[in-house]
């Protein structure tokens, strides 16, 4: 048998044949109807004491786990916070907004590397480090934030990216804009520039997830 006939049988693979095989990789996990209505009686529960009824009927606590995970998944159950933020700034100081805390604290690691830590070794690694994520990564991270606040509009994978690329086209605006201005493009401004625009961002993305958090707790009433 020739190299090409070699091609062209491997490329007509039995096409149902294929899906069986991969269906073997990537069993679906079976939910017996004790389990399940088990699950639905306990409504109005947390999720650990879910679990533990689950475990109590006689599954491990990964299997009891997988089964809520599941259920979940599949819109048989839905999970509800049970102390949701009441307002906005509620929502702020709320796990929601997470996230946000943790870039306000970036952005100061990323000040006290460039203005405060001695620039000598290991203190100058952690300034190149810093600096780089925060040049080529936050703002346009936060900015895909704000465009698309709630998290099942894109992968998160597609959000690294995006906010790589959109990073790489922010940043150079930022020195454009300060080019014109008296305070010309030097570290200070830069740094005081790309903070302003991080927080303006942020500060936009959690106002719309708010947004969004409100309209679903108001659906839920």
């Amino acid at each position: 048998m020739s190299w090409r006939n070699k091609i062209r049988e491997w490329l007509t693979v039995d096409e149902e044949e294929f899906e069986e095989e991969e269906e073997e990789f990537e069993p679906e996990l079976e939910i017996s109807d004790e389990h399940r209505q088990l699950v639905l009686d306990c409504a109005g529960e947390s999720v650990e004491e879910v679990v533990e009824a689950l475990i109590g009927s006689g599954l491990g606590f990964v299997e009891a786990s997988r089964v809520v995970y599941y259920m979940v998944k599949q819109g048989d159950v839905l999970l509800r916070d049970t102390d949701p933020p009441e307002d906005l700034s509620g929502f702020f100081l709320s796990w929601y907004s997470a996230w946000f805390w943790v870039v306000v604290g970036f952005q100061l690691l990323v000040g006290l590397a460039v203005f405060v830590f001695p620039q000598v070794v290991p203190w100058v690694y952690v300034r190149y480090v810093a600096g780089a994520v925060y040049v080529l990564y936050v703002p346009g991270a936060v900015f895909i934030e704000m465009l698309y606040p709630k998290r099942d509009e894109l992968e998160d994978l597609e959000r690294f990216a995006l906010g790589v690329g959109l990073s790489l086209a922010l940043v150079p605006l930022v020195g454009l804009v300060l080019n014109y201005t008296p305070w010309g493009i030097r570290l200070n401004p830069i740094f005081g520039g790309l903070a302003l625009m991080v927080g303006v961002f942020s500060v936009a993305a959690v106002y719309r997830k708010y947004g969004y958090f409100a309209l679903a707790r108001e659906a839920l009433v």
